[in-house]
C-alpha cells in the first residue's frame, strides 16, 4: 500500500512539474491562454498529489501504522519540489505577461 501511494505521488508530482515547465515555455514564446492551460494541468496533477498524500495521513490518523522508506521520502521531495515549482511558474507567467506586455 505505502510502495502503491508513493509511485502515485511521484507520478502526479512529476506530471505537474511537467506542465509548470511547459507553461514557462509558452509564456516566454508569447502563449499566455496556453502557458494558462498548462499552469491549470499542473494544478490538477498537484491536487492528484495531495489525494495520494492525504490517504497516508488519514490512515495514520486512524492508527494504521506503517515504516516510512525510501520511496516515500522520495515521493514526498518530488511533491514538495513540484509544489514549490508551480508556485514559481505562476509568478514567471505572470512576469513574461509583464514584461511582454501581453
Amino acid at each position: 500500500m505505502n510502495e502503491e501511494i508513493s509511485f502515485q505521488l511521484i507520478l502526479h508530482a512529476g506530471n505537474s512539474r511537467s506542465s509548470s515547465m511547459e507553461a514557462l515555455e509558452m509564456a516566454r514564446n508569447a502563449r499566455f491562454a496556453e502557458a494558462e492551460e498548462k499552469l491549470t494541468e499542473a494544478e490538477d496533477e498537484l491536487h492528484q498529489a495531495h489525494e495520494s498524500q492525504t490517504k497516508l495521513l488519514v490512515d495514520e490518523a486512524r492508527g494504521i501504522e506503517f515504516r516510512p522508506n525510501i520511496l516515500l521520502i522520495h515521493a514526498q521531495d518530488h511533491f514538495t519540489a513540484a509544489m514549490l515549482n508551480l508556485d514559481l511558474s505562476r509568478e514567471l507567467v505572470h512576469m513574461y505577461r509583464l514584461l511582454l506586455k501581453k
